[in-house]
């Protein structure tokens, strides 16, 4: 009796570590709902560069590395900024609600940690990316996208779910890859941010949220 009782005290000695170490809010839901955002956005993306390279007399079947016309990269900036709002507020949102059911304040001292951990590499990434876009490296962009987001995922693993270094990991590799295929960085995008939050969303869901 003694033995279990022991046990039942460390187990619960270890989920308040855990708590207070890590901010266990994630919906998974979140994730997947922006995965499905970014294959939508990466849909629309592709039927502007379709359209614009058919304005160009531009081979249709492979995305145009090259493209510098103002009017397709404002267009093509206002999607990705479309797919980053909705993604974040659908993680807000669904976040504080798990927050809620648990118990738990949404904004904490691990969060705000976790957050600082993300925005950094997040952030040094987008102003990379703008430099990328200023010298017309556009091929560049989507697989730097990819690096970041994913630097970003591992710097916050450590204060949230582990799963969240594996998304991240994947999308690094992912990012690596993509470099090598400067004509299909938008099927590299569609994978990394839709497809593989989908799945990581739905692992994160099957073992959290249910």
């Amino acid at each position: 009796m003694e033995s279990e009782k022991y046990k039942e005290d460390l187990s619960e000695i270890r989920q308040l570590m855990n708590r207070s170490s890590r901010f266990l809010s994630l919906s998974g839901l979140s994730g997947i709902l922006a995965g499905c955002y970014a294959l939508i956005g990466a849909f629309f993306a592709h039927q502007a560069i379709s359209e614009f390279n058919e304005s160009q007399g531009i081979d249709t079947m492979y995305e145009n590395p090259g493209i510098t016309d103002d009017a397709i990269v404002i267009r093509l900036l206002g999607i990705a900024a479309g797919v980053l709002i909705l993604a974040v507020a659908t993680a807000l949102l669904l976040s504080y609600r798990k927050a809620q059911r648990k118990g738990e304040s949404l904004w904490s001292d691990t969060s705000r940690r976790m957050l600082a951990n993300f925005l950094v590499p997040l952030i040094t990434g987008g102003i990379f990316c703008l430099a990328l876009l200023q010298y017309s490296y556009v091929a560049l962009i989507a697989p730097a996208t990819l690096i970041f987001y994913g630097l970003s995922c591992l710097n916050a693993s450590k204060y949230t779910l582990g799963d969240i270094r594996e998304l991240g990991l994947a999308n690094i590799i992912l990012g690596l890859i993509a470099t090598q295929f400067a004509g299909h960085g938008l099927l590299f995008w569609a994978i990394g941010f839709g497809v593989f939050h989908i799945l990581y969303g739905g692992i994160m869901y099957y073992k959290y949220d249910k």
